[in-house]
């Protein structure tokens, strides 16, 4: 049975190319979009026209008609949006990174604590059916006890348009990092059941995106040259968690070599590989029933939409009054634990040494 999500009136909260990524999603699943706030008068406008429904300069107009919102700016302005929202008891899904820093997602997350409203951070690529798969084989024990994930997120040229916001670390509070890492370091810690980082050794780099003469095929938003652009375009860091589980990370925006999305999950009684972004699957192992021998088995599964299957759980579980449910609850504190990581990685690469967490 269909739950019945007719009843949650939204509203978008930035309204850029995710926004209208999400407007066009919820009208897919039959969630009324009532409305959308943009500082941008040209992006009120294009939002109005469409999807024919009213648009705000000023978010607590669009509070006052909405049950929940979907907040897509640029993470410096998540705080104050999210936290106004759950002042006013709204169901929040707020998309990643949780903020710019570390004290303003701990302010977040503070004030979650007090809201009736619903919240889930949008980390949307634990919805794929391949990273479901991997999920559930670990959960029933088929892989064993899983102690290492290897972590890929690297694009070879692919920084989000030099000069916009995403460049500019006052506003984004850093570059491949927080974009790429996040998604990477929340589906490790997703696949391990959310252990407790200890301690973080990483290095940080920006090598390509304040070139003058950047090579590139494609770029999201107009190349307005290096001026500006003072964020990492790489990453490299190794991640200590409790019971000596680790994940090694690689992200980048840019770098001299072929690009790679894929994740390794090593476990004792077998290992599983998939990529992010193409759905291969395959799990390996060994055997010493009958002859010696190796196992190499390959899976296939749909793709799936994943965003789609992200705004399924959050407003059903609105529906069904589920908080206890899984994509809902501790949704928070998760997304806390990646930023907390993001930060020490970026003092790692800061102070040249290992950071540790939760001391």
């Amino acid at each position: 049975m269909t739950p019945d999500r007719s009843d949650c009136r939204t509203g978008i909260v930035g309204l850029g190319n995710i926004g209208q990524y999400h407007a066009e999603r919820l009208r897919d699943l039959d969630v009324p979009l009532v409305g959308g706030m943009d500082v941008a008068a040209e992006a009120r406008t294009r939002f109005a026209r469409r999807y024919d429904v009213d648009v705000y300069e000023d978010h607590n107009d669009l509070y006052d008609v909405v049950d929940a919102v979907i907040i897509t700016t640029p993470n410096k302005y998540h705080e104050e949006y999210a936290i106004d929202a759950f002042g006013r008891n709204l169901h929040v899904l707020l998309e990643k990174p949780l903020a710019h820093s570390i004290e303003s997602a701990e302010r977040i997350a503070d004030a979650a604590v007090d809201s009736s409203g619903y919240c889930m951070v949008g980390f949307n690529n634990r919805f794929a059916n391949t990273v479901q798969i991997v999920k559930n084989r670990i959960d029933r024990g088929d892989l064993g006890e899983v102690g290492h994930i290897e972590a890929n997120y690297i694009r070879r040229r692919g920084i989000p348009g030099r000069g916009s916001w995403f460049t500019r670390r006052e506003i984004a509070g850093g570059g491949s990092l927080i974009d790429l890492g996040v998604h990477a370091i929340d589906l490790a810690l997703y696949l391990f059941g959310y252990p407790d980082a200890t301690e973080v050794n990483g290095v940080t780099r920006g090598e390509f995106g304040g070139r003058e003469e950047y090579a590139y095929l494609d770029m999201w938003a107009e190349d307005e040259g290096a001026a500006g652009f003072d964020v990492d375009d790489s990453a490299s860091a190794f991640v200590r968690c409790d019971r000596n589980r680790t994940i090694s990370l690689e992200v980048a925006w840019a770098t001299n070599r072929p690009a790679n999305h894929e994740f390794f999950v090593r476990g004792t009684e077998a290992a599983a590989r998939f990529d992010l972004l193409d759905g291969d699957l395959s799990f390996h192992s060994a055997s010493k029933v009958g002859p010696d021998h190796l196992e190499n088995t390959s899976i296939e599964t749909r793709q799936n939409d994943t965003h789609t299957e992200e705004q399924k759980a959050f407003f059903d579980a609105i529906s069904d009054g589920d908080y206890e449910n899984e994509a809902i609850s501790d949704s928070i504190e998760r997304a806390l634990k990646v930023q907390q990581i993001i930060d020490a990685i970026y003092q790692s690469s800061e102070e040249g040494a290992t950071v540790s967490i939760g001391e």
